[in-house]
Formats: structure tokens, C-alpha cells, sequence
């Protein structure tokens, strides 16, 4: 009966917005109209705002308020109003499959709604996907890197099966799993590593990260010593890290979030005798979270975490700039993923401008324009998105911890290794 009337409410709402729109003589974008003429539409973003990621995902929201906010709320001549979805709840502490659901339906009902930022997790871009295609959204996700959301190598029907339209409507600005993957592998041929156990968490992003990983370990000639998943809810792992330890592994790989134990997994390691040094221990940038520090302790420091993109110190001078004035205007330091929030933000707001000088600005017409940002300057380089929906971008980052701070180890250019393997 609640969503009945909230959808009620919805139609009532997007009714009294139509009529409002028509009797300001508005409604077409940007051609020669006034303040009062001028369309308003409304984007969102949909991330966890509950749990481990926190501290996280507020920046990512403050970066999309500040972009709008440079441009003074408009995109163009095109009024921008914006809201921030939460896909998290209390009681799951990360992510909730429901709270996807529901974000993605009331998204696909609320016809201001032009553009769609998010989501966080891919798990939850697996969930929302379909909806929004059918709906013709267009979403532009700052950090979902699971490879089957966009292209071959996930599971068999992937990815069609997010499209039912057979049209794409789904961006990602970080680079896909298949080059993390790549990364991972080139990380332990530079660490003369010919050995490694792989875990995951049984997530659609940790096991299809995984999977990339092994396969690109095994191109190189690394031997795979097992490979199993977690229980992400378990009280501890002493029991499997005393069976891999027997195994005598070089090196542990994990695919997961931190949200499923990535730290006790690592205390457990550390404890079974297993220390950083002598068996190196590397996870994706679903672990690399400031809150894993504070969880594993000591027990962190020498890890390997990569991430699908590159640190604040290695952005563009645009990138650069971006920090300074997040950093100045909030008082807080940026996070991985909060200049990848505010890249996806203006690309965003470009497209609902090109779009408005076109004409009419329309879910289709914003998507159509997404789709079309090519040789694109923004704070992470110059990149084009190609015809899945993925960035050119190519260049990954490992970062290592040292006295209980990340710190970045390395910058891997992962374009010819992804070549050789396609």
C-alpha cells in the first residue's frame, strides 16, 4: 500500500511540475528563453551512505554539489536541481539489493529525473541496470570496475542481460576489472612472485575481480595454489589460513569489499604466521578504505591495494586544482574515489548542456550525449568513453601501506597487458 501511494504521489508531482513548466512557457532547454523560460531538470546519485564506505561516499556527494555549484546550478541555460540517494541500510552496514531496487524504481517513475550518478557498488549497478535501461536513463557510475556490467568475460549472459532494450544507457568513468585484474598480475611478475592463493567474498565484484585476476596470473605463468570463497560474515579465518598456509604461498589475493571482513582476513594471515613481508597480501580498491586501517591495525602495513584509477597526487592540473578547492571548501581530505564522483558529475552536466543547445532536453537526448563525450579534459586526463560505455583510460595505481597509511607504490600502464590477453 506504501508504494502504491508513493507512486500516487509521483504522477501527482510530475503532473503539477508539467503544468508548472507549460504556464512559465518553458519546457524546450537553452534556446532564447529568460530566468523564468528556462527547463529545470534533476539529476541524482545513489551511493552507500551508511557503513565502512562513509567517509567515503560524503565526499563523493560534496564533489557533485561543488560541481554544480561552480557552474551556479545550471548546466548551460538548463536549471540543475540535484538529490542524494542512499543504497545503504542500517541494518546491513553497506549496500542493501532492496534499497537498490527501490532507488532505481522511484528513479525510473520521477520523469525530471534526466541523469542518474552512481552507483557505488557493482552488485547494486547489477540490480539497477535493467530498470534504468527500460526507463532510458542514462547513469554515469564513478566506481564500478566488475567486468560484466559492460563487456564479455563475466558470466555467460553478461551483458546483455542488463540491457533489455538492447540499448546501452550505462557509463562507468574508472576503468573495468579486466585492466585491475591485469593489474594485480603485474604486480606479482614485479615482485617475482610465481605463486599465489586466490580468495574472494562471493560478491559479483570480488569473484568476477577475481576470476580477471587469476586469469591474468596464469598468462603469466604465476601458479594458482587454490582458489575459494569466503564467508563474508565469519567470526574469523584461522582455520583457512592455516590450510593455505601449508600450501606455502608467495602471495594471497583477495577480490572483495571491506564490508565482508578484508580486515580480519588480514589479521588472520598475519597471525597464522603468514607476515606481509614473506607472503605478500593484495586486495582491490574495494579494500582501499581509510577504515580498514583503523580495523586490521598493524596487521595492514606492507599490503598491496590496487585501485581502478589513479591518487590525488597523480591527476591532471585540473585534478590538481579540483583538490585544493575540495579540500579548502570542506576542510576535509579527499577520498579515492572523490574526484572520480566529481569527473562524473561534469560529464553529466556537459551532456545536459550539449543537449539543451541541441534542443529539448530529455532522458534520451542527455543519454544520447553521454555517449557521445569523446577526447573529454577533465581532472583525471583526456579519455573518451567507447562504445560499451568505458573509459580509454588505462592507467592504474598500487598503493602500499606503511605505518598505517596508504601510501602510492606505483603507476601501471595496463593497456598492453589487456591487449595480449584479448
Amino acid at each position: 500500500m506504501k508504494n502504491i501511494r508513493r507512486a500516487v504521489t509521483l504522477v501527482v508531482l510530475g503532473v503539477a511540475t508539467a503544468l508548472l513548466i507549460v504556464g512559465c512557457g518553458g519546457g524546450a532547454g537553452g534556446g532564447g528563453g529568460g530566468g523564468e523560460s528556462a527547463q529545470s531538470v534533476k539529476i541524482v546519485s545513489d551511493l552507500p551512505l551508511q557503513g565502512a564506505n562513509r567517509a567515503q561516499t560524503t565526499t563523493m556527494v560534496n564533489a557533485i554539489k561543488l560541481a554544480i555549484e561552480q557552474r551556479n546550478g545550471k548546466a548551460g541555460d538548463v536549471k540543475i536541481e540535484y538529490e542524494s540517494f542512499d543504497d545503504a541500510t542500517a541494518q546491513a552496514g553497506q549496500w542493501d539489493e532492496a534499497k537498490c531496487a527501490e532507488n532505481a524504481q522511484n528513479a525510473a517513475q520521477d520523469e525530471e529525473i534526466v541523469g542518474w550518478i552512481g552507483p557505488f557498488n557493482s552488485g547494486c549497478a547489477a540490480i539497477q541496470i535493467p530498470t534504468l535501461n527500460e526507463a532510458g536513463l542514462g547513469m554515469v557510475s564513478p566506481s564500478n570496475t566488475y567486468i560484466g556490467l559492460t563487456k564479455e568475460g563475466g558470466e555467460p549472459n553478461e551483458p546483455e542481460q542488463y540491457y533489455p532494450t538492447g540499448e546501452r544507457n550505462y557509463t562507468r568513468v574508472i576503468v573495468a576489472d579486466d585492466k585491475q585484474g591485469a593489474a594485480g598480475a603485474a604486480l606479482l611478475e614485479e615482485e617475482d612472485i610465481e605463486s599465489v592463493y586466490v580468495l574472494d567474498d562471493k560478491e559479483t565484484y570480488g569473484k568476477g575481480l577475481a576470476d580477471q585476476f587469476q586469469q591474468a596470473a596464469e598468462d603469466a605463468g604465476i601458479e594458482i595454489l587454490g582458489r575459494e570463497g569466503i564467508d563474508g560474515s565469519a567470526s574469523n579465518y584461522r582455520s583457512l589460513m592455516n590450510k593455505i598456509k601449508e600450501t606455502n604461498p608467495e602471495a594471497i589475493y583477495f577480490g572483495g569489499i571491506i564490508e565482508n571482513n578484508a580486515a580480519q582476513l588480514i589479521k588472520d594471515k598475519v597471525g597464522a604466521g603468514m607476515s606481509n613481508e614473506e607472503v605478500l597480501f593484495v586486495g582491490p580498491d574495494g579494500i582501499f578504505v581509510d577504515e580498514l586501517l583503523e580495523q586490521a591495525g598493524d596487521a595492514a602495513n606492507g599490503i598491496y591495494v590496487t585501485f581502478g584509477g589513479l591518487p590525488e597526487s597523480e591527476l591532471s592540473a585540473e585534478g590538481q586544482e579540483f583538490v585544493e578547492t575540495y579540500e579548502s571548501k570542506y576542510d576535509d581530505e579527499v577520498q579515492p574515489y572523490t574526484a572520480y564522483a566529481y569527473e562524473a558529475a561534469n560529464v553529466m552536466l556537459d551532456a545536459i548542456e550539449r543537449a539543451s543547445e541541441e534542443g529539448e532536453v530529455t532522458r534520451e537526448t542527455v543519454l544520447q550525449e553521454i555517449f557521445a563525450t569523446e577526447d573529454y579534459e577533465g581532472v583525471l586526463g583526456t579519455w573518451s568513453f567507447d562504445e560499451d560505455g568505458d573509459t580509454t583510460l588505462t592507467e592504474l595505481s598500487v598503493q602500499t601501506v606503511e605505518g598505517g597509511a596508504f601510501e602510492l607504490d606505483r603507476v601501471l600502464d595496463v593497456e598492453e597487458l589487456v591487449e595480449e590477453q584479448s
